[in-house]
């Protein structure tokens, strides 16, 4: 047997005689037998991870060591044992290798998961802690009720990295087959938006604050259920004794309808009555300012992310949260849905690199041939083509790219343009997803980053392209808001309306971004981080700022009227202050448009996205 110690796998060259050796609890394997060698010796420092497809020759034994571990898929000849030393495959069977984050190795059922022992494991923990927690009571099956079905779900949780962190099964209630007004009544639960994330980052980097990251497990549990829900009893855990019996819940599961409403309202309630605020700009920020204390808190389900300006505070905070909930503190933010954050010396990194290779995979291009834009300067958008035979892979590609747009600003006009395109994609438009994912591939590493800075003032830039649509001679418009210099807003979308002026679509895009400033404002204020300078609005269409700061009266701006007085009245209150800047400094112009590369590479510079600092803190050289 070839047999390589877990801290030696590429180092120890090949012996002509091998001895298979089987732990003692699996008695159907042959132990102490002896093997001829394999056929083909193997090469020292030959990586067996790492091979994509292999079928291995006669008599090689495949195994699977606890710190590197080979993962297979079954064959029908073998039964695949995830704790063995070794087993001795027949010659005729081929072996499907897999890297620990593929999401083959989460099994999609009951009965695939109960041939692991690992997933026995994290079965068995999640049943404990819905018995200590009280979640249901077996009772007899009421007539004529609706009863909802279970399942277990499976996942393989990973770290930023990719390794394997833990195996995680849950119990979930099959809410599809709720009955509304008899189930449940509400179901809505806010959740907090990728701005405020941002605003959050960068007032702590401003300000040298730590970002501490907290998980709540079985968050669901803690709700307290105000409808009467029967459930099926989960497989594998039927009570022998009243297999006929259903589980009456007291607690709410996840898959509930009303389940994520009643988790927010049963910790909004808790963090009320600890002294927190909630926000009313975004419901899922909650302040505690008392004398010189200050904390925030984000929530978005069951993750928690919080800093404050004194550490005791937060730590006191903490174990509170702890001895209302099963908390576990993460320790300082690191890997937050699916975003990346890395701290350096002057501030916080943040990207999505590991979600941006896995949209990669999922289209099979990660060799694909970079390019240096999204999309070509001279391209053009239209309804009429040949239809793409997949429209389901181009809505997954296109849904996952939106999300990336979180912290890749430079991508928001192409998913725009590709996302007007949903309902009847066509092959062009498919064309044109390979390239921002071929343009993704050469950027792998993007992502922005947040620096300290002396000022903390709000600074926005606007921008519109007159009837940018050839079909429907709609404009397109974007801004982008920084503040202290960090960006921690933007957008890139097409008017609603016809404009019969390019003074017109660059006015209603004014009025667009001054109301994304007035929510940043009022969110600041909240914060009690307020800037003492007004913010500065940039346009670069002298008409639309000369009528946003003198009362001139137009028939040509009749009809923009609504939009033309909220200007004003900004700017007249002293709210608001509008400026002309250069068409070659517009950096908004890149959420209009697509640039040529020499201004489109400026712009992104602009927007403070780039590679990662190349000194980041913890490196081997502190």
């Amino acid at each position: 047997m070839l047999f390589f110690p877990p801290a030696h796998l590429n180092q120890l060259p090949y012996h002509p005689l091998h001895q298979a050796q089987t732990p003692p609890h699996h008695p159907h394997l042959q132990a102490q037998r002896l093997i001829p060698p394999p056929a083909q010796p193997l090469r020292p420092k030959q990586n067996l991870t790492h091979l994509p497809f292999t079928r291995l020759p006669p008599h090689l034994i495949f195994l699977l060591l606890p710190s590197q571990p080979i993962l297979c898929k079954p064959g029908p000849n073998h039964e695949f044992l995830s704790h063995v030393i070794g087993l001795i495959l027949p010659t005729s069977i081929s072996i499907n290798f897999f890297r620990p984050s593929s999401p083959a190795l989460d099994p999609k059922s009951f009965k695939t998961a109960s041939k692991f022992p690992h997933w026995w494991t994290a079965m068995h923990k999640e049943m404990a802690v819905l018995k200590e927690n009280n979640t249901w009571t077996l009772v007899d099956r009421p007539p004529n009720v609706n009863i909802v079905g279970s399942k277990w779900l499976f996942k393989t949780k990973l770290r930023a990295d990719g390794s394997v962190e833990r195996h995680k099964a849950r119990l979930v209630a099959q809410g599809f087959s709720q009955v509304p007004g008899f189930d449940f009544d509400h179901t809505f639960s806010p959740v907090v938006k990728a701005t405020t994330i941002r605003i959050v980052i960068s007032l702590a980097v401003l300000n040298g604050w730590r970002l501490h990251q907290l998980d709540v497990n079985n968050a669901f549990l803690h709700d307290i259920l105000n409808e009467q829900v029967y459930m099926e009893q989960p497989s594998g855990f039927i009570d022998s004794k009243y297999p006929d019996r259903v589980c009456l819940l007291h607690k709410a599961l996840y898959g509930l309808k009303q389940a994520p409403r009643a988790w927010f309202q049963r910790l909004s309630a808790f963090l009320v009555k600890s002294g927190f605020s909630c926000s009313r700009a975004d419901p899922s920020l909650f302040v505690f300012k008392q004398d010189t204390c200050i904390l925030y808190l984000l929530v978005y389900v069951d993750d928690l992310i919080l800093t404050g300006n004194q550490e005791a505070a937060i730590n006191s905070f903490i174990q509170r949260l702890h001895d209302e909930f099963a908390i576990k503190d993460l320790g300082e933010l690191s890997y937050f849905l699916g975003l990346e954050v890395t701290s350096h010396d002057s501030g916080i990194f943040l990207s999505q690199s590991k979600y941006a290779k896995d949209i990669l995979d999922r289209a099979k291009m990660l060799d694909a041939k970079p390019m240096a834009t999204p999309l070509a300067s001279d391209v053009v958008f239209t309804t009429t083509g040949q239809p793409f035979d997949d429209p389901t892979l181009y809505r997954s590609l296109v849904g996952a790219l939106q999300y990336l747009t979180i912290t890749r600003p430079d991508i928001s006009y192409a998913v725009n343009q590709v996302s007007q395109f949903l309902q009847q994609p066509t092959v062009i438009h498919y064309q044109h997803v390979k390239r921002i994912l071929r343009y993704i591939k050469g950027t792998l590493d993007f992502g922005l980053t947040f620096s300290r800075s002396k000022y903390s003032n709000i600074l926005g830039y606007s921008d519109a392209d007159w009837a940018r649509c050839i079909e429907t001679r709609r404009s397109t418009y974007g801004y982008s808001i920084y503040l202290g210099g960090n960006l921690v807003s933007w957008s890139a979308k097409k008017q609603p309306t016809v404009a019969r002026s390019s003074c017109e679509s660059e006015y209603r895009a004014m009025a667009n971004t001054a109301t994304e400033i007035v929510w940043v404002t009022h969110l600041l204020r909240e914060l009690h981080s307020l800037p003492p300078d007004r913010p500065t609005l940039l346009c670069d269409n002298q008409s639309a700022i000369f009528m946003s700061q003198n009362p001139v009266a137009h028939k040509r701006a009749k009809h923009i009227d609504i939009d033309y007085h909220f200007i004003r009245e900004l700017v007249l209150s002293g709210r608001l202050y509008t400026k002309f800047v250069p068409t070659k400094l517009q950096v908004a112009d890149i959420f209009t448009k697509s640039l040529p590369r020499p201004q489109f590479e400026l712009f992104r510079t602009m927007l403070r996205l780039g590679s990662p600092p190349s000194r980041l803190r913890g490196d081997i050289n502190d």
